[in-house]
């Protein structure tokens, strides 16, 4: 899905486009997805869990070969769109199918391995193409991202495990609808949801223009050695898992709001055009972005009422609308102000995620403190 971050600085040259034009290869990819998120996790309670991942799954990879062929840049748009909307039915069904599999108990580190899994996949969908680069065109780079998703789509094929606590039914637009709105009305829920939206944003703005700073002066890196930094997403992978058990032990809000400080830590670190100093900014962000979703999935199918599946799908459609919207429009900050623009752009999204995140904590007090008195009573 991200792939294309990776090829932006490629696809803005070739196709004579401004970088926030080009980044519509990622914001309408994740934007369509999160439009179809809803839709495809109810039509996974007729249909089953792991038969429309495995659907979504093999479409997202026969769109995939074909973008190479794209003879415009608009068609290669309107075919990340249709990516999106094919690839949605992996991530609104799978938060929900760990829930129900592996219960409340362990849900935490299974999260935490969850989106740690996440994080190797977006950084060998970035580094692909990033190396291929080197010696070839962006077409090339989408082609060798497409082989590597069709080999790893068999595979998913092949060993997705069958659902054991999970039964289809019919689908009935009333309880749907029912399901939905007691998820909105959960005051637990809703910052995780807003958490969601501000924080997805402000990590895609970051990534999505970094390739744009890195091969421009000062630094006038090639576009393989730009996209080398994807490698920091190693950091995502063990901060995830780390995150996930140590919510179980110490409590989910600690590590939530910690990850979120050092996310903006590491946003603010960048700020400076020193390469060290921006690696070392980059490593913290991703740090702490996917420890804090790790903790916030996790935090989401626990707190769920009734229906996991509303639940995930909902703080799924929130990541990736803010992916898409947010992600987009720091376009707007970066072209006009540069990188001090975007960095004050999701520095200002991160306040925000700090306000959900007192508002959050509130809530689970007040949460607590009626069940502590409703045990004594």
């Amino acid at each position: 899905m991200y792939s294309a971050q990776a090829l932006l600085p490629s696809l803005s040259a070739t196709f004579g486009a401004a970088p926030a034009h080009a980044a519509l290869a990622v914001s309408l990819t994740t934007g369509l997805l999160a439009v179809a998120i809803v839709p495809v996790s109810v039509l996974s309670n007729r249909f089953g869990r792991t038969r429309v991942m495995r659907v979504s799954a093999v479409t997202t990879c026969a769109i995939g070969l074909l973008l190479p062929f794209s003879p415009t840049l608009d068609v290669l748009l309107a075919g990340r769109a249709l990516q999106g909307l094919a690839l949605a039915g992996v991530p609104a069904v799978a938060m929900a199918y760990l829930a129900e599999e592996i219960g409340s108990t362990g849900l935490g580190t299974a999260m935490g391995v969850y989106v740690s899994g996440t994080t190797v996949g977006g950084l060998a969908g970035r580094l692909i193409p990033a190396v291929t680069l080197e010696t070839a065109s962006w077409r090339w780079a989408a082609a060798a991202v497409a082989v590597a998703t069709a080999v790893c789509t068999i595979w998913f094929t092949r060993a997705l495990p069958p659902s054991r606590r999970f039964s289809t039914g019919p689908i009935d637009i009333r309880t749907v609808a029912a399901d939905l709105a007691d998820q909105l009305r959960h005051r637990t829920l809703l910052p995780l949801f807003g958490l969601a939206f501000v924080l997805a944003g402000g990590f895609t703005a970051m990534y999505n223009f970094l390739g744009f700073r890195l091969t421009s002066a000062p630094f006038e890196l090639s576009a393989a050695t730009a996209g080398s930094v994807f490698i920091m997403y190693l950091a995502g992978t063990a901060s995830a898992t780390l995150s996930g058990r140590l919510a179980d032990r110490v409590g989910r809000a600690r590590v939530l709001g910690a990850a979120i400080v050092v996310m903006g830590c590491g946003v603010a670190i960048t700020l400076p055009d020193r390469l060290p100093t921006i690696l070392i900014g980059v490593f913290l962000c991703t740090a702490g972005f996917f420890g804090a979703h790790a903790v916030a999935g996790g935090w989401v199918g626990a707190a769920a009422n009734g229906s996991r599946a509303a639940a995930s799908s909902l703080y799924l459609f929130a990541y990736y609308l803010g992916n898409s919207i947010v992600g987009g429009l720091a376009g707007i900050a970066f072209g006009r102000l540069g990188w001090a623009g975007l960095v004050g752009y999701v520095a200002v999204l991160i306040a925000v995620a700090a306000g959900l995140m007192i508002a959050l904590r509130a809530v689970s007090v007040r949460v607590g403190t009626a069940a502590a008195g409703a045990v004594t009573a």
